[in-house]
């Protein structure tokens, strides 16, 4: 029996295994049979099964832990800290500092929008500065996120995405007061 051994570049053999039998009266046939090794094909279907494995437990979706107030007594919030911002329909998002009363008397309940560089993360950035300046920490920020009756739900977690974007800690989805209820009907 004779063995013969090939080796290629992608770590694959071959054995090729010879034989010669004689038979009276009939000339000597070879006979060759192949036989191929798996063991590198194997070895990197387990590579891919691994990598496949490993990187969908990585690309699981991220979730917010939302913590939604008690029903009960209601927390007065210092106005220099507080931000409102009211959801409406078609897009419409107004924010307001403070109290209503005080925004509607000085004409300060304003609309704006979910740009990225004019919209509502803006407005985020800058009340967390002017608590910064005047010596508060920027992570002292209330929100308060009241979605209308008509607003969606895309509005409600472009607004939560924001909240996560700029790193505020205290928010709190809350109902409408009937002075928002109106105000929405009005501009909408």
């Amino acid at each position: 029996m004779t063995r013969v051994l090939l080796q290629s570049y992608v770590m694959t053999e071959l054995n090729l295994v010879t034989s010669a039998r004689t038979k009276v009266g009939v000339p000597g046939m070879k006979k060759t049979t192949l036989r191929i090794d798996m063991t590198p094909m194997v070895d990197l279907g387990f590579l891919l099964i691994a990598f496949f494995i490993f990187t969908t437990e990585i690309s699981k979706p991220a979730s917010i832990k939302l913590f939604m107030p008690h029903d009960g007594n209601s927390i007065k919030a210092r106005d220099s800290r507080s931000l409102t911002i009211l959801l409406g329909k078609d897009n419409h998002v107004f924010y307001y500092y403070g109290t209503l009363e005080n925004a509607v008397k000085n004409s300060r309940l304003v609309q704006t929008s979910y740009d990225e560089i004019t919209g509502l993360g803006k407005i985020i950035r800058e009340k967390q500065s002017n608590l910064h300046q005047m010596g508060i920490d920027r992570k002292e920020l209330i929100v308060l996120i009241k979605p209308g009756n008509e607003s969606s739900y895309t509005n409600v977690v472009d607004t939560l995405d924001e909240m996560l974007i700029n790193g505020v800690t205290r928010y709190a989805l809350v109902d409408l007061e009937k002075e928002e209820v109106n105000f929405l009907k009005l501009r909408n």
